[in-house]
């Protein structure tokens, strides 16, 4: 990006055109990839077979997802409202706490207009931030479409005909893809098991926070203030992905995997993306040249000049002179 210092204020003539043809058309490409994992079938299921009678996938259909104690909606709204609250608020906090000469001022696209610091820390965090919820929420769709893995309740909403199937022992395995007599749309749910989705958002929400609260806050008051929240947070995200084991949605395998996948984007974007939430400061003034002081305070005083001996007995001799000379 080409920034220009002028006036102590920072002119840079790639930003806009940056974000208007690069970030932002990544942007939609990734919502874009996102909607067709998650509302469309452009990316078929990939078709795993089972074991008869296999008690790993043998538990009870727990419902509808709206059913659950975590709901989608639920999860959702946490991971979008959580941060977004936490970011406003910090970076409001910041702002206005910070002395005049301290904020950065930038005036980007020459001089046809100005973004406000504030305004473009909170664009840039939110905006990485989303970026990374829906690269999250593309890993594991895209995981969960390339493994097949089945969830513990696959039996139950698969429904299969055994005696159709000629199952006679458990060790049987079954690979026709007409194998299961339930609801279509059931049935391909309890196919996406892995990685857990609503473990890796909410955990992706919760480190994402995490960081931010621990790097951007300031507090002198107190030292359990940053502690508490975290944990909060990042208790919440652990308490989705235990109500998925418990209510046999996922395996434990399937929320660790999550858990992993949301963690390791949302380190990876603070660290390397947004370099841990650090401001640009402003760069300091020169300092006015400082005329050069004596090292002795005393005053100084011209010496005597005081004639060689040597010089004289050298040098030449006026006629008249007491001194001969010497060859």
């Amino acid at each position: 990006m080409m920034a220009i210092e002028k006036g102590g204020m920072k002119t840079s003539i790639t930003i806009v055109p940056c974000f208007l043809f690069v970030e932002l058309v990544i942007m939609a490409g990734t919502v874009l990839l996102a909607y067709y994992f998650e509302y469309t079938d452009t990316f078929p299921v990939h078709i795993q077979g089972f074991f008869c009678f296999d008690k790993a996938f043998s538990k009870p259909y727990p419902g509808p997802e709206d059913n659950s104690k975590a709901p989608p909606v639920l999860v959702y709204s946490l991971v979008t409202a959580i941060p977004t609250v936490t970011i406003l608020a910090g970076e409001l906090t910041c702002f206005f706490r910070k002395s005049e000469g301290a904020q950065e001022k930038t005036i980007v696209s020459a001089d046809c207009c100005y973004f406000n610091p504030l305004l473009r820390r909170i664009v840039r965090f939110l905006g990485v931030y989303s970026f990374g919820l829906f690269t999250t929420t593309i890993f594991a769709n895209a995981g969960q479409v390339v493994t097949g893995n089945q969830t513990p309740h696959f039996l139950s909403a698969c429904r299969p005909n055994y005696t159709a199937l000629g199952c006679h022992s458990g060790m049987q395995y079954i690979t026709e893809r007409r194998a299961c007599t339930g609801n279509p749309f059931v049935v391909a749910s309890a196919r996406k098991s892995f990685p857990s989705k609503d473990a890796a958002l909410s955990i992706y929400s919760a480190v994402y926070t995490v960081m931010y609260v621990t790097i951007v806050f300031r507090t002198k008051g107190t030292r359990l203030t940053k502690p508490t929240l975290c944990l909060t947070v990042l208790s919440l995200a652990v308490l989705v992905g235990v109500v998925r084991v418990a209510e046999y949605r996922n395996h434990w395998s399937d929320v660790l995997a999550g858990f992993l996948t949301g963690g390791a984007i949302a380190a990876f974007l603070v660290m390397c993306v947004i370099n841990n939430f650090q401001q640009t400061k402003p760069l300091p003034l020169p300092a006015p040249p400082q005329r050069p002081e004596p090292v002795l305070s005393m005053p100084m005083m011209p010496l005597p000049c005081v004639e060689s001996p040597l010089e004289k007995l050298s040098g030449p001799q006026t006629p008249g002179s007491s001194f001969t000379e010497i060859t």
